[in-house]
């Protein structure tokens, strides 16, 4: 379980100080949202803070994957890193084809439920991207190597491109990636889970 520590006050931030005092941390070394309550005797507003430390959240993630190995009668090594309010776990394992499943379909899951999982502790804006035995390290590359090559015939022949469906996280990345052409713009289109890209020449 995650520690949410919570404190009210006045205002925003006095909330939040008195949390980070509870914890004797700083406001880089947490997750935190605020929220406006009712307004007390005399018509003043009240105001909440919540507060988890991102070595808490590291913990929880770690011992979460590790639970579900045992869940999945399998095993495998974690590893858990924060950096810029991102949460990147890497699970290496003997049976990653299996975990990772048919393009990745396996590997999405799993971190859709970890995410959930964490939501239920409150609206933390906590990202959290998971990796298996590198596959999406590598999954990134191809799809630069791909896109790039696109890109590269759109801004030749002036003709638009859609790209195969992809989940969310793979169409950031080629929003991302065209965002560095000039010439070039993306859009999506489509339902989940046939959502996908379009890359335009944009017109003078």
């Amino acid at each position: 379980m995650l520690e949410v520590v919570k404190s009210e006050s006045k205002n925003q931030e006095e909330a939040l100080s008195k949390c980070l005092e509870k914890l004797n941390v700083n406001s880089n070394e947490v997750y935190f949202y605020t929220e406006e309550g009712e307004a007390g005797l005399f018509g003043k507003k009240k105001y909440f803070a919540y507060v988890v430390t991102k070595y808490d959240v590291k913990q929880y993630v770690k011992e979460f994957l590790l639970e579900l190995a045992k869940k999945m009668n399998t095993s495998f090594n974690v590893e858990v890193n924060e950096k810029d309010g991102v949460i990147s776990a890497i699970i290496v394992t003997d049976d990653s084809a299996i975990m990772i499943g048919k393009e990745g379909k396996n590997l999405n899951a799993i971190q859709t439920v970890l995410r959930q999982s964490l939501r239920k502790y409150g609206n933390f804006n906590i990202k959290v991207n998971l990796d298996i035995s590198g596959y999406k390290a590598r999954r990134e590359k191809n799809i630069e190597r791909e896109v790039r090559k696109i890109a590269k015939d759109v801004l030749k022949t002036k003709i638009e491109a859609k790209l195969d469906p992809m989940n969310s996280y793979e169409r950031r990345i080629v929003h991302n990636i065209i965002a560095s052409y000039e010439k070039l713009e993306t859009q999506s289109e489509g339902e989940a889970p046939n959502r996908y890209v379009v890359i335009k020449f944009k017109e003078d």
